[in-house]
């Protein structure tokens, strides 16, 4: 929750104040009081001074005036609302460093399992493309509200090749233009080990990306010690991954860069985007619920004054 004018939050300093000068009227009254004794009259009072009844309509009172203070600083409540007319790119590295197991069962395997996690999180309505690319894009889908298809397009690949990023996501942005009626809002989510090698730079890309309002968010998949066993005799062939280079991608196209060395954190990450990217914030007014309330302790305050005898500050 938040508040569009909370200076008149300082209003709530006052009810400190209004309970010492409760409390020092009361005393006040008491000190008067036992000039004349009664004793009759000290019993009772001293039988209502042990009763909590006796209280509560100041605490109610002050509840009351509490919830106005809070309903004069305007608060708001954040939402999130669908976005029913979204259409979102997934772009999949499938080259041969996705065959790494330092991200078990592999890189590729993590990745399929993540990007199916990331649909599951979209409503029905939202449409759905996929580029997968290793040496060059090879796999090209236009976003469509059939999510079976990217899911078919999706668990398909197989790791092998070169890693031609930037011209997976020039394809990408090509087919979001095809999709586009009302230029609703779009974004394409990139998911590679980073190591771009073919084509054109993904940074220039992102900068097109960027002019277009198209943001795009990475991820970064393996460790700095992820090795390809290649040959006869196994040699090992390092394969980390280039973070620095998807940050540039996201920061230049206004996107968002993550970072997944596992596949627990790969679909805790892909499942946030999904929820994100097909809603949008929004925020709702929430001082009638607080004026409302207010009015509630307020009867409530009156009533309990009636019932137990004790006056309202």
């Amino acid at each position: 929750m938040s508040f569009a004018d909370p200076l008149w939050l300082l209003l709530l300093l006052l009810l400190p104040l209004a309970l010492f000068a409760q409390r020092l009227a009361r005393r006040r009254a008491r000190t008067y009081a036992v000039r004349f004794p009664a004793a009759a009259t000290l019993q009772r009072a001293a039988a209502e001074g042990r009763s909590v009844r006796r209280h509560l309509p100041a605490a109610l009172l002050l509840l009351a005036v509490a919830l106005l203070a809070g309903a004069v600083a305007a608060p708001r409540i954040s939402y999130r609302k669908p976005i029913r007319s979204a259409s979102l790119m997934l772009v999949l590295d499938h080259s041969g460093s996705m065959a790494a197991t330092d991200v078990p069962p592999t890189r590729l395997g993590a990745a399929k399992h993540a990007a199916n996690t990331f649909i599951d999180q979209l409503p029905g309505s939202a449409r759905v493309g996929v580029v997968a690319f290793s040496t060059a894009p090879d796999t090209a889908q236009q976003p469509q509200a059939n999510h079976a298809a990217a899911r078919t397009a999706i668990d398909s690949q197989q790791a092998n090749g070169g890693t031609a990023t930037g011209p997976a996501l020039l394809l990408a942005l090509q087919l979001l233009h095809g999709a586009q009626r009302h230029h609703p809002p779009s974004a394409i989510v990139l998911l590679s080990d980073g190591a771009a090698n073919i084509g054109i730079s993904p940074v220039l890309v992102a900068e097109k990306a960027r002019q277009e309002h198209i943001p795009i968010y990475t991820v970064a998949l393996g460790t700095p010690y992820g090795v390809l066993n290649e040959g006869i005799f196994g040699t090992a062939v390092p394969v980390p991954p280039d973070p620095q280079l998807m940050q540039q991608i996201a920061q230049t196209s206004g996107g968002r860069a993550f970072d997944a060395q596992t596949e627990g954190h790969l679909s805790s990450i892909y499942s946030t985007l999904g929820r994100e990217l097909s809603t949008v914030k929004r925020e709702r007014d929430a001082s009638v619920y607080l004026l409302v309330a207010a009015g509630v302790l307020l009867l409530a305050a009156g009533l309990s004054s009636l019932r137990s005898g004790a006056p309202l500050p």
